[in-house]
């Protein structure tokens, strides 16, 4: 009868267990408005996109560095700037992607009416307002991506040798 092994305690180093921290979401409250929908979310630039079904709808962003961006992104066209504009007084283009105008609106984070304003839009959404989503374009694949599936997927030449010919 052979003997139980007893497992020695080895003193653990907390940091090779130490587990990294979440980054807390920045305006989680907007998920919960629209938690009907089972919105799901993705990283994007160092934001959280927000997506309903196949389209994204916002993008939440709360940097500390170049903090003039920072609120709630809206996916909407340059088309409906205007009627959107009505609704959220406070509503301007963002300036990180450099343009005059994009067809990403933002709720400013430093606006007195932040979270009204947000809470509003996610009623839009929750109510299928087709001025706010995107469905994004798909990835495009690189050409260096494509040449090296290419080679993969070729058939290898059948060797001759060792095989009788006719």
């Amino acid at each position: 009868m052979s003997k139980p092994r007893r497992n020695a305690a080895f003193p653990l180093d907390d940091t090779l267990f130490a587990v990294k921290q979440r980054k807390a979401v920045p305006h989680e409250f907007v998920l919960d408005a629209i938690a009907p929908l089972s919105p799901w979310t993705r990283p994007m630039f160092g934001c959280l996109a927000v997506y309903v079904k196949e389209k994204i709808v916002l993008v939440l962003r709360d940097k500390h560095k170049n903090t003039a961006d920072n609120g709630v992104w809206l996916a909407t066209t340059e088309e409906h700037h205007e009627s959107l504009r009505r609704e959220f007084p406070n509503m301007r283009s963002i300036t990180v992607l450099g343009k005059a105008v994009t067809g990403w609106q933002l709720l400013p984070a430093d606006a007195p009416d932040l979270e009204e304003a947000a809470l509003r839009a996610c009623e839009l959404i929750v109510a299928g307002d087709p001025r706010i989503g995107k469905v994004p374009g798909t990835r495009r694949v690189s050409l260096s991506g494509v040449k090296k599936t290419a080679i993969r997927t070729k058939t290898p030449k059948r060797s001759t040798k060792g095989r009788a010919r006719a």
